[in-house]
Formats: C-alpha cells, sequence, structure tokens
C-alpha cells in the first residue's frame, strides 16, 4: 500500500464517516427534518452504520478513519510509525470534507431552522463536533480516554486485526461480521459511555467538523468552542497509546 493509497482511501472513508456522522445528528437536531426529535439512540445507531459504511471503503487502507486507532495499532507494532503521517492526513482532510458535504445535503433545513427561529442554530455545533454535558475539562479527558481505550484495545485485542503477511495494515473483523462488528463496538461505546462527552473517541472527527462549522456560512451559528477543542484530541490519543502499550505488553 503506497503512500498517496492511504491518503486516498483514509480520506474517502473518513468522508463517508462523517457525512453519515453528521447527517444523523443534523436529522434529529434540525427542524424540521423527517428524523427530528429522534434522540440519542437514532444518533448513537446512525454512527454506528456510519462506521460500517466508511469501514468497508476503506478496506484496502486497512480502514483506520481515526487517528487514535492508527497511534494504538503503531505503538502495538501493528502498523508502521513511517505510514502514520499519511492516515493522518487522510483522515483530517476526509473529515473536514465529509463535515463540509453534510452541512450541504442540510443546507435547506439549516437555513429554515434560522428562519423560524433565530437563535436556534446557535445549538448546532453538536451537529459537527462534541461537547460536555458537564463541563469538567479534566474528567472530560478521563471519559475520552476510557471510551477510546476500549475502542482500541478491543481492535488490537481481535485476532484479525494482526496482518497476517507483515505489511503492517491489519485486517479488521470477527469472523462473518468483518466491519460490522467494528460498528457494534461503536454502538456499544456511545450508549454505555457517550453520555457525558458525545464520545469523539477519534481526534479527526472532532476537529475537522469543528474547523468546519467555524469556516461554513451558517447563519446564526454560535461558537465553534475552542477553548474545548483539545479534549476530544488529547483524550483519544492518550487512550489509545494506553490500549497501545498493553496489548504489546501482553503480547
Amino acid at each position: 500500500m503506497t503512500a498517496g493509497s492511504i491518503v486516498l482511501y483514509e480520506g474517502l472513508g473518513t468522508a463517508v464517516l462523517i457525512l453519515l456522522g453528521s447527517g444523523v445528528v443534523a436529522n434529529v437536531v434540525l427542524r424540521p427534518t423527517l428524523g427530528t426529535g429522534g434522540g440519542w439512540l437514532m444518533i448513537t445507531f446512525g454512527w454506528g452504520f456510519a462506521v460500517f459504511a466508511g469501514a468497508s471503503i476503506a478496506e484496502p487502507s486497512g480502514a483506520h478513519l481515526n487517528p487514535a486507532v492508527t497511534i494504538g495499532l503503531a505503538v502495538a507494532g501493528a502498523t508502521e510509525w513511517g505510514m502514520v503521517p499519511f492516515y493522518l492526513i487522510g483522515q483530517f482532510v476526509g473529515a473536514f470534507v465529509g463535515a463540509c458535504l453534510g452541512w450541504l445535503a442540510y443546507k435547506a433545513n439549516f437555513d429554515k431552522n434560522y428562519e423560524d427561529d433565530p437563535e436556534a442554530n446557535r445549538d448546532t455545533r453538536g451537529i459537527f463536533c462534541t461537547g460536555p454535558v458537564v463541563a469538567r475539562s479534566a474528567w472530560n479527558v478521563v471519559t475520552e480516554v476510557v471510551a477510546t481505550f476500549v475502542l482500541v484495545f478491543w481492535i488490537l485485542s481481535n485476532p484479525a486485526a494482526q496482518a497476517p503477511d507483515g505489511s503492517g495494515v491489519p485486517q479488521f473483523g470477527n469472523g462473518a461480521l468483518g466491519y460490522a462488528a467494528v460498528a457494534f463496538v461503536v454502538i456499544g461505546i456511545g450508549c454505555s459511555l457517550g453520555g457525558p462527552t458525545g464520545y469523539a473517541i477519534n481526534p479527526a472527527r472532532d476537529l475537522g467538523p469543528r474547523i468546519a462549522y467555524a469556516v461554513l456560512p451558517i447563519k446564526g451559528k454560535g461558537s465553534p468552542e475552542w477553548g474545548y477543542s483539545w479534549v476530544p484530541v488529547v483524550g483519544p490519543v492518550v487512550g489509545a497509546v494506553l490500549a497501545g502499550l498493553l496489548a504489546l505488553g501482553v503480547s
């Protein structure tokens, strides 16, 4: 797998992940849509299926879709460190593009949301990125560390995640479940650990769309909350490193 191919597949897969993920949140949050008021469970399942779709597209690159996953795999020796920057480039660029596409898909709904209530779009940041219900930075980081650790350690503990040919590209999936297995884990994390912070568990998933929210011409939008933006980056990276170290130690 060449560096260019990694950037391409990770970018495409992450773009679809964010397009569908931000799309389900927009469907629930914006008024009017057919999904208005669908609730947290609809959002959580939507993100799980978004992971399945994005990972299936990015299969040739190993379908990391997440800097935390890439870093955890590198720490555990399952991905070459020299390839890490190319994974990250694809993931962050894809996340930004996917968020922009999600906005385009719901552009008329954003506008109607504003027309019906000029203050309504001030609360639309959550369509793009995460935020805490209770703002306690240290504990918000802990939540992201724990949630990301679960995801990355599950991946590293999965026998199918080890590249049999030594290429450094892990093959995800639990037998016949394939990428659906990863989606189920993400849904489980969202239902169980997503309440405090919105479970970013992915620096690109949060930072790329947060930047998109900051630059997109959304009428009446609120702040991108840059003061919180480091939490969904640092927390997942720490969780991934801990998972990688533990996997390395027990291997």
